[in-house]
């Protein structure tokens, strides 16, 4: 019983360092030994211990939900959407208390649930309901991974807090294929409110907590709140402050709109609360929500609207790709018309259909994505898979999950998506070669090939519309640039399927020069990290192709000089080796331009912050990624410090 005890205590303690704090301090091989032990003795015992992680795995089905009894009311909030209401609503709360404070906290977009502790160990748990009824979900709640089966506190204590699944969770359970979860907020209800556990474990999700609803001690403010929680080992992610200031506030509130699309999970505004817990009472209720506290909602980042019609596009590699046209709708400061689709696979998984009501997200200012099916009409009509590329009628060919034109080098669409794609600025950077021109030059000057940019002269361009003597002089002087770039650069441009920026800077760094990659084998390439089995082998069928080699040597003959790289292009800096996240906004750099850099000084520069980043370099407005590194204990560096190790 003893050892049992300690490997509880053990186990637990390894579980809240990797899955709250996100810092493992220990290897997979040996929680499993560990675990395997404990769980050993559970069965010669005929024990489990109330808090031990075996009652996490949710084995039993129940045959239906239980009503839960909240200890104390589950109230919503109330919701604005203008900064003047808030800010009357904020000086409405401070004419009542005259030295109020106030706390921010994000406003998640997920299920609220409240979990009930007693004698350190989890009782009980229900979502919200009514506010008085939930529904008891203890036994899904205990399969989460970031709820503590026992906390350090002996008293009774009621938590809340928002079940989610994350973004990147989102995404790893879809691209298993299976069922297909349409959006992260829907992923999480479906799955807290399962009647079969496994299938709460199944989706990975979280709850973050936020609030102490009831305790049986004094807790003065929302500031101790979460202290109690962090001290008892809840996992949550943002740190309140407390604000006596609405400007403040509200200026706070604007970075925590501009930044959301960075986070991995979903919310859809923020939530001020009084901060002094002892004049809540004061303050009251009403029948629905408490007047202490006020949610402040942000634009929405996802809407429904219509499917009308969906267009198959060509791109560079040959993919078919479906693009829904919509009716049109607001999004998130925006009028969408169009969104993608993905691949025809992606249509039957999501079931959605033409004239159908569908959910549409759009985030990070990327084209707007369909994520499923809302509603079907009596005119909804099924999306019929192409059987010929519609640019150039050649037959189709499905490869995995995506269709694809095989006329490589007659198709159009193809043949113009590539050479934009080789002038592209994060490839050759050909000022000057946009797809507007790309597609002139294609039609009247008969511009086929990427090795056709280097035949130009300024007589062809000036045949061209809009090309006047200044802009001919740029594109001259921008195609000659082009023929001394870096060997990543040239893999990039090139345009091998599947291989993007950092698999050519992977790439370039392996094979040093472009004979040893075009020679590489397949075992060669598959002992790169990040490399896998399909792209590795999509490398070598693109260098035994004898077109794509005949372009290579007409390159080089055109003038191209390909710097190798070698060990001098990663020198030893401050930067080389070391995992880097940018957060917040630079002054002397945007985002592109200094991730760039930091790779060609051998940085790998990461967009989540865990226990292997090596330097957060924070710039203004930076969000939770700063936090989470300050938990974290990762060495951060601000722009004056960053520009002073960039000059040296």
């Amino acid at each position: 019983m003893n050892r049992m005890e300690e490997l509880v205590k053990i186990i637990n303690e390894h579980n809240y360092n990797y899955y709250v704090l996100d810092n493992p301090t220990i290897s997979d091989k040996e929680w499993d030994k560990l675990y395997d032990e404990l769980q050993k003795l559970e069965q010669e015992t005929k024990i489990i211990l109330p808090n031990s992680p075996t009652n996490k795995v949710g084995d039993e089905i129940l045959k239906g939900f239980s009503k839960y009894k909240h200890k104390v009311p589950l109230y919503s909030l109330n919701k604005v959407r203008e900064y003047d209401d808030l800010e009357k609503w904020f000086n409405d709360v401070k004419a009542n208390v005259k030295d109020a404070s106030f706390t921010l906290d994000y406003k998640y977009d997920g299920l609220s649930v409240a979990i009930y502790y007693k004698d350190g160990l989890l009782v009980s748990a229900g979502t919200r309901g009514n506010g008085q009824i939930g529904e008891d979900i203890t036994s899904q709640v205990k399969t989460i991974r970031t709820v503590p089966l026992s906390i350090p506190y002996k008293g009774e204590v009621v938590v809340q807090g928002e079940c989610i699944m994350k973004l990147s969770e989102l995404e790893k359970f879809n691209s298993k294929g299976g069922e297909y979860l349409k959006n992260a907020r829907n992923a999480a209800a479906g799955g807290l409110r399962n009647l079969d556990p496994k299938v709460t474990k199944s989706r990975n999700l979280d709850i973050i907590f936020y609030s102490v609803n009831y305790i049986d001690t004094e807790i003065k403010s929302q500031l101790e709140q979460q202290e109690f929680l962090k001290e008892n080992k809840f996992y949550v992610v943002r740190d309140v402050k407390a604000y006596t200031n609405f400007d403040e506030l509200k200026k706070d509130i604007m970075k925590i709109d501009e930044t959301k699309s960075q986070l991995d999970f979903l919310i859809d505004g923020a939530v001020v609360k009084l901060n002094e817990t002892k004049y809540r009472e004061d303050i009251g209720y009403t029948i629905k929500f408490p007047k202490w506290a006020m949610a402040f909602k942000f634009e929405a980042t996802e809407v429904t609207t219509k499917l009308l019609d969906v267009e198959w596009g060509v791109g560079r590699t040959g993919k078919i790709t479906p693009i829904g046209i919509l009716e049109p709708v607001e999004l998130a400061g925006a009028t969408v018309r169009k969104a993608t689709l993905n691949n025809y696979e992606d249509i039957l998984r999501k079931n959605v259909s033409i004239n159908s009501y569908v959910f549409v997200r759009r985030s990070n200012e990327v084209i707007p994505e369909i994520l499923g099916l809302a509603e079907k009409t009596r005119d909804s009509f099924e999306i019929k898979k192409p059987k010929y590329c519609p640019c150039c009628n050649s037959e189709l060919k499905q490869v995995g999950p995506n269709l694809y034109c095989l006329n490589t080098y007659g198709c159009k669409e193809q043949i113009i998506d590539r050479i934009t794609h080789y002038a592209s600025k994060e490839a050759m950077n050909i000022v000057g070669v946009s797809e507007k021109t790309v597609q002139q030059m294609y039609e009247k000057l008969n511009v086929t090939s990427i090795v056709d940019l280097y035949n130009l002269t300024k007589q062809d361009l000036s045949s061209l519309e809009g090309f006047k003597d200044k802009k001919i002089d740029n594109t001259l002087s921008g195609i000659e640039n082009s023929k001394k770039c870096t060997l990543a650069k040239f893999i990039f441009a090139i345009g091998v399927q599947n291989v993007g920026k950092k698999t050519a800077r992977d790439l370039a760094n392996k094979f040093k020069n472009l004979d040893n990659l075009i020679n590489a084998s397949y075992d060669d390439l598959i002992a790169i990290q990040d490399v896998g089995p399909i792209i590795a082998e999509m490398i070598v069928e693109y260098f035994k192709n004898e077109n794509n080699i005949n372009i290579i040597k007409s390159l080089l003959n055109k003038g191209i000089i390909i710097e190798n790289q070698t060990e001098a292009n990663v020198e030893d800096n401050y930067f080389n080796n070391k995992t880097i996240v940018l957060t917040g906004t630079l002054q002397n750099y945007k985002r592109d331009e200094l991730t760039e850099i930091l790779l060609t000084k051998g940085a790998n520069v990461t967009t989540s912050v865990s226990s292997k980043t090596d330097i957060v370099i924070c710039g203004e407005d930076a969000g939770s990624k700063l936090t989470k590194a300050r938990n974290l204990n990762v060495k951060v560096i601000y722009e004056d410090e960053l520009l002073r190790l960039l000059n040296k």
